[in-house]
């Protein structure tokens, strides 16, 4: 049986752009009309997403998968870390989420998670001509480079060609390039066929000469230099981006949603989408000090809720949100911000804390008990429920990622079928992650919201969200990135004749 072609998107360090890259490399060659699929044999991010299948896998191979025209499998992301405290992750294999282990008892289980890589690797690269992986980090991490198995190794099995993205905007890309590259085995250094420069901000031009430095100094090609992209429109693969964390300027009459930023925060993109609407600032509380007035309070999910709800009484924040809720603040709790929502959560197996129970806000009635065996679930449904003082309904697609199950202790009004509204109308909680994706449900929910804050919202032509819009997104990234660089670099390292 023939084997896919493949090609490695390394870069010089973490953030600086390989998902993206590898995502449009994804389109471009789907465009060009090849049977292309993604893969990163390991990722740490609690930004995850739920599969048809009922599997987890990273959500930045979801967006590449979208971006190769395919429906996103485990296949594509076969470990996935989940970070729960500063010395342990949960891990995931193949889709399920097994047990919370340090470093140094998972690089023990090495040969075991290579094979698991090895078999999910084969079956995409017998089911499709061009295999698109991404590496993690950098590949030139000395000290972790005996146990790594995403990036120069997971090359080597897949016989990828090699590209080296840079990211400018950092400084030091010469640097940071050169120093990647000395720090690779010979053979290593062999593989890596081109350079792209990324995040470039001013007149290219003005760059030229350093171009033909990095050419003549290491040997490779640069395939091109891509001008820096705001408001890319494609979710982040595992933290709130920069930009998104220094909101934009609000009018008068427009809404204001904050959301808590949780150390522990997961599936950060539930309402990232909220910043596209007009007459919406969307902004994220680092510090108690920073709350302010919101119309809409958020409480995120987390992959550690016991371990966050500590955090909101160390931090101050337990108190001001008690206060903003009491002068009739609006909360919306999401996954993890649910569970904190109730009465009482316990944790008698240590499946999240060495704490058996902790407090909640006691905003609901209601308890949470984690066990060791993971929620995943996706969810369709059409949603009718009174909050802020309106009827909001609207169609939903949604999925369910959690360890903890919650039981009410008094009859709520259901936002969805798990999920649950305050008598007051003002205060709400849900298990369902991309409650926002649909345009009908987010836009009766933001009107709802307006009209209770007293905030004429305008409200522009039809959104593009969901399938919509991040389809408009990926074309225009993906076009961004052919005028960028010389695909004839792309064709040659894969031997493509199109």
């Amino acid at each position: 049986m023939k084997r896919a072609k493949s090609l490695m998107v390394l870069g010089t360090g973490s953030n600086v752009g390989k998902s993206v890259v590898a995502a449009g490399f994804c389109r471009i060659l789907s465009d060009w009309g090849y049977r292309v699929a993604p893969f990163k044999a390991q990722n740490m991010s609690n930004n995850s997403c739920v599969t048809e299948e009922g599997g987890e896998m990273g959500r930045a191979q979801a967006v590449q998968a979208e971006c190769a025209r395919l429906k996103p499998h485990v296949d594509m992301n076969p470990v996935l870390l989940k970070p729960a405290a500063d010395n342990s992750s949960q891990i995931v294999l193949q889709g399920r989420a097994l047990t919370n282990l340090s470093a140094r008892d998972y690089f023990a289980q090495r040969d075991r998670i290579a094979r698991i890589i090895r078999e999910s690797y084969e079956r995409l690269a017998a089911a499709y001509e061009i295999i698109v992986l991404e590496g993690a980090g950098s590949p030139a991490e000395v000290n972790l480079k005996e146990n790594d198995l995403v990036n120069m190794r997971m090359a080597d099995l897949a016989d990828a060609a090699c590209v080296l993205v840079g990211d400018i905007d950092r400084g030091g890309i010469f640097a940071s390039i050169i120093g990647t590259l000395d720090l690779l085995e010979p053979g290593e250094r062999t593989r890596v066929r081109g350079l792209i420069v990324n995040k470039f901000r001013g007149d290219i031009s003005l760059f030229e000469n350093g171009t033909d430095f990095l050419e003549k100094r290491t040997g490779k090609k640069i395939w091109g230099v891509i001008p820096y992209e705001r408001d890319l429109g494609i979710e982040e693969e595992d933290a709130v981006h920069a930009e998104s964390a220094q909101p934009a300027s609000l009018s008068a009459d427009g809404l204001d949603v904050a959301v808590l930023l949780l150390p522990r925060m997961s599936n950060f993109t539930d309402f990232e989408v909220l910043k596209y609407e007009e007459g919406v600032r969307l902004r994220y509380l680092k510090r108690p000090q920073d709350f302010g007035s919101p119309d809409l309070l958020i409480l995120p999910g987390t992959k550690s809720t016991m371990a966050d709800l500590a955090y909101l009484e160390a931090g101050g924040f337990r108190e001001k949100i008690l206060d903003y809720a009491a002068q009739g603040g609006r909360v919306l709790g999401i996954c993890g911000g649910y569970q904190m929502m109730g009465k009482m959560l316990l944790d008698p197996e240590g499946v999240e804390s060495d704490a058996a129970e902790a407090g909640g806000l006691s905003f609901f009635e209601m308890t949470t008990r984690f066990s060791p065996e993971k929620i995943l679930k996706r969810v369709s449904e059409e949603i009718d429920c009174e909050i802020f003082g309106r009827r909001v309904k609207g169609k939903i697609e949604a999925y369910e990622i959690h360890m903890g199950r919650t039981i009410h202790h008094r009859v709520y009004p259901a936002l969805g079928q798990f999920g649950a509204v305050h008598p007051s109308g003002r205060l709400a909680g849900t298990y369902y992650h991309g409650l926002f994706d649909h345009a009908a449900f987010r836009r009766a929910f933001l009107e709802a919201l307006g009209k209770d804050s007293g905030k004429a919202r305008p409200v522009a032509g039809e959104p593009l969200w969901g399938d919509g819009h991040k389809e408009l997104h990926y074309k225009r990234w993906a076009r961004h990135l052919a005028r960028s660089l010389n695909l004839e670099y792309l064709k040659e390292c894969l031997q493509l004749s199109k």
